[in-house]
């Protein structure tokens, strides 16, 4: 009852319903039209190209961010590591406020900091994106078996022989399993942060709402639709070499 309650209450105060969707026919049915012939013109082409390379090396730059710092923070948090008590608190506080801020607000910061462009957005996805790795491949980490964890502990190791030895190797699918979904994620954050001038594809796409050029914005989604393909097969092909069903 308290679920049905929730549901409906969220849905009456949202005001969702056919009526809006009926009322909007119009505009979406200019859009539609404009799906069926995008602006392939050499000029925008090339635009689009930059702008979705921009969008890519965001995605791996913040990647990489989010790989340095919430690795250690995730061995750090897993409990059959046994970090220290105080640093294992600090651990998980720092990566959830780090996941706990939405990348939109991080670009917002980094764009009053370091200025309009991609820098802006990698470093607003490499934070957000370390937080949550910190959380899930902690996770990862504890779901080992904890035999060979015992093992290596009882034969005298400490925890960082613990962690290379008994921990990452068993977690080892997983974790790979997670930066690549990560970097899935970062391909689509990429595109949003760029509305608010943090570099990438996001900007060509507000301008072009904005200007309502919806021939030039489905060029656009289309470009983003195949980057988000390629990175998608490129990850299925890690993951089968790497053991990972995938």
């Amino acid at each position: 009852m308290l679920i049905v309650g929730a549901v409906w209450w969220s849905v009456d105060a949202t005001a969702i319903g056919p009526t809006d969707l009926i009322e909007g026919r119009a505009g979406g049915a200019r859009l539609a039209r404009a799906f069926l012939r995008p602006d392939l013109s050499p000029e925008l082409l090339r635009v689009v190209l930059g702008a979705t390379l921009e969008t890519l090396h965001i995605s791996i730059a913040g990647l990489l961010i989010a790989v340095v710092v919430g690795m250690p923070a995730a061995l750090l948090i897993a409990g059959n590591i046994e970090a220290h008590p105080v640093i294992q608190r600090a651990a998980v506080l720092a990566a959830a406020v780090l996941r706990g801020v939405p990348e939109l607000l991080w670009a917002l910061v980094f764009v009053a900091t370091v200025g309009l462009g991609p820098a802006a957005g990698v470093y607003a996805i490499g934070i957000h994106g370390a937080g949550l790795l910190a959380k899930l491949a902690s996770e990862q980490l504890e779901a080992v078996d904890p035999s060979p964890v015992e093992a290596v502990r009882m034969a005298g190791a400490g925890r960082f022989g613990v962690a290379t030895l008994a921990v990452i190797p068993q977690a080892r699918p997983g974790l790979i399993s997670l930066v690549l979904y990560l970097w899935e994620c970062n391909i689509r954050t990429a595109t949003v942060v760029g509305f608010v001038g943090a570099g990438g594809i996001g900007g060509a796409l507000d301008i072009a709402l904005r200007l309502f050029r919806y021939e030039e914005l489905t060029t656009l989604v289309l470009a983003v639709l195949a980057l988000i393909l390629a990175v998608d097969a490129l990850s299925r092909v890690v993951r089968r070499r790497v053991g990972i069903a995938a």
